[in-house]
């Protein structure tokens, strides 16, 4: 039978044993960032560096003036530095269009900005991302949750740069929460819609952000059809909130968060205040190769006195330059259900789900 968690005493143990788990991921994350961070000077040159000159032509320092009429001003290569603010004036950065990046010291204003100073939770139930969750609520039924929406930066005065981005943010997200009855031909039985826009602040190391944010929930109409007299038990639930929420990084492969929110526009049983808080441990580098990550989140609501829910995910992942991650593995959830239309129901759920965050 689903289990209340405020009833439930052997829940925070899973939290223990998945936090000793998480040990062995931080290794292997600093192990890549080890990787990541190794001095430039420890690398060997290319054997074609003595070809390369900078943009106006001037031989790059330690090359040759042969080399610079041999390329006649035209071939030009950034030089092995990790530190871009080092770098000599006549030296640019590209992205990876070719269109040159501002200078990270350099704060201006930018239109649909590259890159997010804010990114999602990865066990984060109403997040804006796409992904795909097929479970077992632990009472016989098989269910889908499927999420389709995105995260998008509207307009940014900061450094410009894609990759560590820093300043003041717009964003816009959206995304539908829907839930399919796999024992019922995929019937859909609710659908939660969120939207928002946050105003995000900070660098790679601390990040805040404050805003609109909106979330619905509606019963769907296979639903009601196989269940007679269900939309006479339908609830209306809304809400309008201001959100303010914190991301710290510990290190670059841990993540700590938290997050409030108070609802001047509340209805169907939903009251002002909640709450959610968690931590992720993830490689934070565009590697080759599938990385572990280990994310746990939980979530209290008013309208459940303050009880509310515990998510913990953990598999394989893979980290685009810009922080995006597509990743695989498998979900616990325990509590009231993260469909917003049966919030009363308790549920545990376990499965397996693909996830692409922004």
């Amino acid at each position: 039978m689903p289990i209340d968690c405020r009833q439930q005493t052997h829940w925070p143990l899973a939290l223990v044993l998945s936090f000793t788990f998480s040990l062995e991921l931080i290794a292997c994350a600093a192990r890549a960032a080890s990787a990541a961070d190794t001095p430039a000077d420890s690398i060997p040159a290319p054997a074609a560096a003595a070809d390369v000159v900078a943009p106006n032509g001037d031989a790059a320092v330690g090359e040759s003036s042969d080399a610079a009429d041999t390329a006649n001003g035209d071939v030009w290569s950034r030089p092995f530095d990790e530190n871009p603010d080092s770098l000599p004036k006549d030296v640019v950065r590209i992205d990876q269009f070719g269109v040159p990046l501002p200078q990270t010291d350099d704060w201006s204003w930018h239109w649909a900005p590259t890159g997010l100073l804010y990114h999602s939770y990865m066990a984060g139930e109403h997040e804006p991302r796409m992904a795909m969750f097929m479970f077992n609520n632990l009472d016989g039924r098989n269910l889908w949750d499927a999420t389709l929406g995105g995260r998008a930066g509207l307009v940014q005065y900061g450094n410009g740069d894609p990759i560590r981005p820093a300043g003041y943010q717009l964003d816009f997200y959206g995304a539908a929460n829907a839930r399919l009855d796999a024992d019922n031909e995929e019937d859909l039985e609710a659908c939660d819609y969120v939207f928002g826009f946050p105003i995000t602040f900070g660098d790679e190391h601390w990040q805040w952000k404050f805003g609109y944010a909106h979330l619905s929930s509606h019963m769907g109409d296979e639903y009601a059809i196989r269940h007679p007299g269900a939309l006479n038990d339908r609830i209306n639930y809304v809400r309008d909130a201001v959100v303010l929420g914190t991301s710290y990084y510990l290190i670059p492969a841990w993540r700590f968060y938290g997050e409030t929110g108070w609802a001047f526009n509340a209805s169907g049983g939903a009251e002002p205040w909640d709450a959610q808080f968690g931590t992720e441990i993830a490689n934070p580098y565009p590697l080759k190769t599938w990385t572990p990550f280990l994310a746990i989140n939980g979530r209290v609501r008013q309208e459940l006195d303050f009880s509310g829910d515990v998510t913990i995910q953990a598999g394989w992942m893979q980290r685009g330059v810009l922080g995006q991650s597509i990743r695989l593995g498998g979900q616990y959830f325990n509590g009231k259900s993260n469909q917003f239309q049966f919030y009363t129901k308790s549920e545990q759920q376990l499965g397996i789900g693909v996830w692409y965050d922004f």
